[in-house]
């Protein structure tokens, strides 16, 4: 569906900086893009901008996504045909730190794109990605789908149910109405891992950290069940939604939310996540949970019919393959090897050959 579509499009990635910005950045180049990056600067190295920076930007613009001066400056000048937004405070455990700026970020940063894109008329179609955590979590294990309330308990997921409505917002009252802007989507994914994700406070980036040490990995919340994911699995469902909205005529049904998480196999706790990691690294952890830490979520489901029924997609690497693959970037990364981005280019189209095999439509 997207292998060919892709060839020779203007694409805007904000957030291009980051652990799954990095990652969309490169694909799309490969798949023959020009790519505009929009970010704040990289985290301190390690980081995977460093690895996959010279291969997979056109241009960049190194500012923060509350500017939105700079913000409308860079996209007037990509002009894009297609914009991707990940720019966001990434963290449950910073927003309890940082409330005010996680709001300002995730909210007022995607209503500044939407509002930039609305005054500059741009046609472009647009894909929002938020977050699994949008959804008002009940703590049962029902699957959470679409057209479930949003909510949230801690300040990063009412973040993103609020970004859900500024887009609902703009799409009902410019975009659907306006003959000069494209479609508009968003899109939920589960917990994401795979190479090149160095962020705190996140599961796996904390065991790889304990590990490279020679530390037992600390694990908050050893019984704690999510959705988990190969980032490139989230993305092949994004540049799928992405190339299915831009060829849809206008208010197409596909202009709405779509969540894009693993099969019902891999909605496991923490717990099977750091045993399944030890599996490929060696190791030792340490149930640290503590009742007064800060509230997160202890259960979390997707639910992927609509994104199966409406674009054909399906996720590809399973659970296990999902965690050893990223032990084994990290492994390559930090073993001394200087061709890392030959051995993620080559990660890369191993999980698109796995992909074919399957008989995603986007792979054949």
């Amino acid at each position: 569906m997207f292998r060919d579509f892709y060839r020779g499009k203007r694409v805007f990635v904000t957030g291009h900086t980051g652990f799954k910005g990095g990652w969309l950045s490169l694909w799309l180049k490969q798949l023959g893009a020009s790519v505009f990056g929009y970010a704040l600067p990289p985290l301190p190295s390690p980081n995977l901008y460093e690895v996959v920076r010279p291969t997979s930007i056109s241009r960049e613009t190194l500012a923060d996504i509350r500017d939105p001066q700079a913000l409308s400056a860079a996209l007037k000048e990509a002009s894009p045909d297609i914009i991707f937004h990940l720019a966001a405070q990434p963290l449950v455990r910073l927003s309890y730190a940082e409330p005010y700026e996680t709001f300002e970020t995730n909210v007022m940063g995607t209503v500044n794109l939407l509002e930039s894109v609305r005054l500059l008329g741009m046609p472009a179609t647009v894909v929002v990605a938020t977050s699994d955590k949008c959804y008002e979590n009940a703590q049962w294990d029902y699957a959470y789908r679409e057209n479930d309330p949003l909510g949230g308990h801690d300040v990063y997921s009412t973040s993103k149910a609020a970004a859900e409505l500024a887009v609902q917002t703009y799409r009902r009252s410019f975009f659907a109405v306006d003959p000069k802007l494209g479609n508009i989507a968003t899109v939920r994914a589960g917990n994401v891992v795979g190479g090149g994700d160095y962020a705190k406070d996140r599961i796996v980036p904390d065991c790889i950290r304990a590990l490279e040490a020679g530390e037992p990995i600390k694990v908050r919340n050893p019984k704690a069940t999510r959705p988990w994911q190969h980032v490139l699995d989230c993305l092949s469902g994004y540049l799928t939604l992405g190339a299915a909205l831009a060829q849809a005529p206008k208010n197409s049904p596909l202009a709405s939310a779509f969540n894009f998480g693993p099969g019902p196999l891999a909605n496991l706790p923490v717990k099977a996540v750091v045993e399944e990691l030890l599996k490929s690294w060696p190791g030792k952890w340490a149930d640290v949970s503590d009742p007064n830490q800060p509230h997160e979520a202890s259960r979390l489901n997707l639910a992927i019919d609509k994104a199966a029924a409406q674009l054909g997609w399906a996720p590809t690497w399973s659970f296990a393959e999902a965690i050893q693959q990223t032990a084994v970037w990290h492994r390559e990364r930090h073993s001394g090897d200087r061709e890392i981005l030959k051995f993620t280019i080559g990660q890369l189209e191993s999980f698109t050959a796995k992909a074919r095999a399957n008989g995603q439509t986007w792979a054949a």
